[in-house]
């Protein structure tokens, strides 16, 4: 049974997703601070978490700073960031820290189960044979990734949308077609999130990331 870890200060929002997790079929724990969560992680008796869901305002470090320490560690590890900060800012910061989905307060439980699912179906690769085009190389068996032999990190998301475009090489992909291919369901309203996960991915590719072309009004290409 897959483990979903909450850190939430709010003891009233923690129980009611515990009880969602639980009744969706997860093994779910909640920590109030980032203190308790990991000492829990450092625990080499206990099943380590398939995905985390993460709250920023809390005591202690923040979720940021949490975020952070995971990604330091646990590079693939899919981590959902909960909050009541809403403006595009917040999610850009989250989002270059290594979050792979961000969902605002007040949220709706069977719209986070439908989240948690679809990104750790994603997670669940199988194993293939590297992928090269032009200077970028990856290999799903090891989930690692490199430009001109020169390993890149990337958030679950970011390696999800390279992979995607990458099995598509000229391909010209609709953006309504990406975000039903990636996040696993209608991600209307929200559709920032995939040009805010382009420009991240861009960067982090250096000059590669060039190779990831914009076709107005339509959605996005990898190729010349």
């Amino acid at each position: 049974m897959q483990q979903i870890w909450i850190v939430e200060d709010d003891e009233d929002i923690r129980e009611i997703v515990l009880y969602a997790l639980s009744t969706a079929g997860f093994e779910a724990r909640g920590f109030e601070s980032g203190g308790g969560f990991f000492a829990a992680l450092e625990n080499k008796e206990a099943v380590p978490p398939d995905l985390v869901l993460l709250d920023i305002m809390l005591p202690g470090d923040d979720g940021l700073t949490i975020l952070k320490k995971l990604r330091q560690k646990y590079k693939t590890l899919p981590i959902i960031i909960l909050t009541a900060k809403s403006s595009e800012t917040d999610k850009v910061k989250g989002l270059d820290l290594g979050a792979d989905d961000y969902l605002t307060k007040p949220f709706g439980v069977m719209e986070l189960i439908s989240r948690i699912k679809a990104l750790l179906r994603r997670s669940n690769l199988s194993t293939q044979q590297e992928i090269t085009f032009q200077s970028i190389q990856m290999s799903p068996a090891r989930r690692s990734v490199a430009v001109n032999g020169a390993a890149i990190t990337l958030t679950f998301k970011e390696y999800e949308l390279l992979h995607y475009f990458l099995i598509n090489a000229d391909i010209v992909l609709n953006r309504d077609k990406i975000l039903e291919t990636i996040w696993g369901y209608d991600f209307e309203g929200e559709s920032r999130t995939l040009d805010m996960h382009i420009k991240s991915l861009r960067q982090k590719l250096g000059e590669a990331g060039s190779l990831i072309k914009t076709i107005r009004n339509v959605g996005y290409k990898l190729g010349e």
